[in-house]
């Protein structure tokens, strides 16, 4: 029966052809809409994730981690039982060709690179150049493509918190796991430049085992106690979820918003629905009087919705994917959160089930509406 009403369901949804193209339009939009915003929650999860079996800690001022520590503080962690690397780890703000062109970069020690960050996916070779040359960067392969830049480029960045230029040579890049829109340099060249050095925003030791964390964690906090810069230290994945708490309304709102968007297309797909099928109650009254059953005919107008639907979908997943993938390059508008997002296949079948889900609903209530009553009551206003 399916296969017999598959050419009266494409002749009804080519009779009004802008209709039907504006309906497929403004659910695709809709379900990009919904995918992008359904993103955001996925890649918390997936930054926890990545970091729950993490062996880093993360020392910074008690105060914030935008307030220095004096970097003698490196060595004395270093001596703490169960402490295998320590680095250095400042934040430089600048720009790259332009004062709009936000490129920000941290500085990090040259030594135990590999050691402390052995998913950044450096090889051995980057690492032994970005020991060699004080002037040595390391770039994501995101940044690299953006750019146009290739090994043994130089690339200048101008500071915006701190008035120098920053002028470092790539050496070799970092892989995806690394932050997605820094620049990574040596921390002496850093503190050469500036002519302030001894200062880090951050102190990174990798421990031996988890076991040792909580351990570790209390013995660095309580080897800086009651000093002029009292620490706090903590796990990569606590720091990460603290942060991620500053977002919380913004996750909590992108989940809200994606509810709305889809609530909404819902209810225009559905009233789009409606104005078709009353529009049809006289010639449904006739196919229900000439044989067609009351089954077949809400099959019909099930599939009109169905098809509008897929496509739909089809549309809005395709530009949902379309945008992640030129998405970093816009990240200077964009900001780094933009650089880290992706677009999860689950985001897309889940996308594309929702658009399908709306079609069909959207035309199974007036198909049940339109074919209720009796054919002879039907049949009446046509006559």
């Amino acid at each position: 029966m399916i296969a017999k009403l598959v050419p009266l369901v494409l002749r009804n949804l080519a009779r009004n052809k802008r209709r039907t193209i504006l309906t497929v339009l403004s659910i695709g939009v809709s379900i990009f809409v919904f995918a992008a915003l359904a993103s955001l929650p996925i890649l918390v999860d997936q930054v926890l994730r990545d970091r729950a079996n993490s062996l880093r800690v993360i020392t910074h001022s008690k105060v914030s981690v935008m307030y220095q520590l004096p970097a003698a503080y490196l060595r004395q962690i270093e001596s703490v039982p169960h402490v295998e690397a320590v680095s250095a780890y400042t934040i430089f703000l600048g720009t790259y060709r332009d004062p709009t062109m936000q490129l920000p970069a941290i500085a990090v020690s040259p030594d135990h690179f590999r050691d402390i960050w052995p998913d950044w996916g450096v090889t051995q070779a980057t690492e032994q150049k970005f020991k060699e040359s004080r002037s040595a960067c390391m770039v994501t392969r995101v940044l690299m493509r953006q750019y146009g830049w290739k090994i043994g480029d130089n690339v200048i960045l101008h500071g915006t918190l701190v008035p120098i230029d920053v002028q470092v040579k790539i050496v070799g890049e970092v892989g995806d796991h690394a932050p997605a829109t820094v620049i990574i340099f040596r921390s002496d060249y850093l503190d050469e430049l500036s002519g302030r050095p001894g200062k880090v925003n951050i102190i990174w030791a990798k421990i031996d085992r988890s076991q040792s964390t909580p351990q570790v964690m209390a013995e660095i906090d309580r080897m800086f106690a009651n000093s002029a810069n009292e620490t706090q230290t903590e796990t990569e994945t606590t720091m990460v979820k603290n942060r991620i708490g500053e977002m919380s309304l913004m996750i909590d709102g992108a989940k809200v918003l994606a509810a709305i968007v889809i609530f909404t297309i819902a209810l225009v797909a559905a009233n789009t629905a409606a104005m078709a099928v009353r529009e049809r109650r006289g010639e449904i009254a006739v196919m229900r009087a000439i044989g067609f059953t009351r089954d077949s005919i809400i099959v019909a107008i099930l599939g009109e919705g169905i098809v509008i639907g897929v496509l739909g979908g089809l549309l809005g997943c395709a530009m949902a994917r379309a945008g992640f993938v030129v998405l970093p390059y816009a990240a200077a508008e964009l900001g780094p959160l933009a650089m880290q997002l992706k677009m999860s296949l689950r985001v897309l079948m889940s996308s594309f089930a929702v658009a399908t889900i709306i079609g069909a609903a959207s035309a199974f209530i007036p198909a049940l509406s339109a074919t209720r009553g009796s054919v002879a009551g039907s049949l009446r206003p046509v006559g």
